[in-house]
Parts: structure tokens; sequence; C-alpha cells
């Protein structure tokens, strides 16, 4: 959270066999060391899943909008975000991160790169 709070976008991995965590967590799966460390990645990723979402399940999120799964290049890990209503995309579609501020507490989230 503290780096979102400062716009970057950063992914946890073990110290010791360099192994990416995610979901993050205390200590790799792959080596059992509790010895881990987050490194800062580029914003950027491809559409790799979405769906629209019609029906208000939460008041903080009028409908429609849409979850979007974008998936990083390095290191290869999938996120989660969302995009009021329901824009056109497509599938690999270049996504980019931004930071969504909501009161004290700031969220990377997605949305299409705008192509020239």
């Amino acid at each position: 959270f503290e780096a979102a709070r400062q716009h970057r976008l950063v992914i946890q991995h073990c110290s010791q066999c360099r192994a990416v965590l995610h979901m993050p967590r205390g200590y790799c799966k792959n080596c059992g060391s509790w010895d881990t460390f987050w490194e800062e990645v580029p914003g950027r990723g491809q559409l790799y899943s979405w769906t629209a979402v019609t029906h208000q399940v939460h008041p903080r999120f009028p409908v429609p909008y849409t979850i979007v799964l974008v998936k990083l290049e390095d290191p290869e890990v999938n996120l989660l975000g969302h995009i009021a209503g329901t824009p056109a995309l497509r599938m690999g579609q270049p996504m980019e991160v931004w930071f969504e501020e909501l009161g004290d507490t700031v969220l990377p989230n997605w949305r299409p790169v705008a192509e020239a």
C-alpha cells in the first residue's frame, strides 16, 4: 500500500530463490524462505480477460462496470482492476496502470492505453 501511495506498482519476490510471490505472502512457497522483497515493475500489460457487471452489489460501485484481468509481461502475473461502464475491449489490448485514490487508500487500477 505504501508503494501505491507513491504511485509505484510493485511485486513481491523471494530473496533466496528469486521466485515471484503473487499473491503476496509472508514466506516463499517455492523454497520456504521468509526473506522477501518488493520490486517495482513497469505498469503495462495486456488485457487477458474481462466481464461486465450489471447487477449492483455494493453502493460504492454503480453499475455498469467492467472487471478486467491484466497480464503483466515481466514478471508474468495477473492483476485485477475495474473500469467504469462497458467499454469496447479486446483480448490482448494494451493496458496501463493508474492509481485510484479512495480516501486514505490508494489502489492500482487499469485502463486501456490510448492508441494513436
